[in-house]
């Protein structure tokens, strides 16, 4: 009695334990090259602010005019840490207070224009570091790169 190993229309193909290792080893290189250009770009800063400041600003132009709640939400701190933080980037010039204009009680942040400058020096900053390693690179290798920024893209989609 033989036993049929086709596989079923429609059903998925096995996976082979040699592909399942492969795949294991590509995502721990890839988890390290990643981690050491996030290493690499966060070293490049201006203004004398901390990545988590850096971070905070970026996530306040992104998210708008916040609340403190809602940037210590997103940055994934306590409220008081963050509450700390905007008051030393509201010093620095970088931040500015809101009074919510549907609630008094409630205050808000944004990007002051200086912050403005200062993220987009930071991101000038970090994309002219990359761009010159990059230039390290041959013409095809950068052709490479470009269409598997192409699949980091695809990857880190929701």
């Amino acid at each position: 009695m033989s036993v049929d190993s086709t596989p079923l229309a429609g059903a998925p193909a096995p996976v082979a334990a040699q592909d399942t290792d492969t795949d294991a080893a590509v995502a721990a290189r890839l988890r390290l090259a990643v981690t050491r250009l996030h290493r690499l770009l966060r070293q490049q800063v201006a203004a004398g602010l901390t990545p988590s400041q850096i971070s905070a600003l970026s996530t306040t132009e992104r998210l708008g005019a916040p609340t403190l709640g809602e940037l210590a939400t997103a940055e994934q701190v306590q409220p008081p840490s963050m509450t700390r933080m905007a008051a030393a980037l509201e010093s620095a010039g970088l931040l500015e207070r809101l009074m919510d204009p549907a609630d008094g009680r409630v205050v808000r942040v944004r990007v002051s224009p200086d912050g403005q400058r200062t993220l987009q020096r930071i991101r000038s900053l970090r994309t002219a570091v990359l761009a010159k390693r990059l230039r390290r690179l041959s013409p095809d290798e950068r052709q490479r790169l470009s269409q598997v920024v192409s699949l980091l893209e695809r990857l880190v989609e929701r």
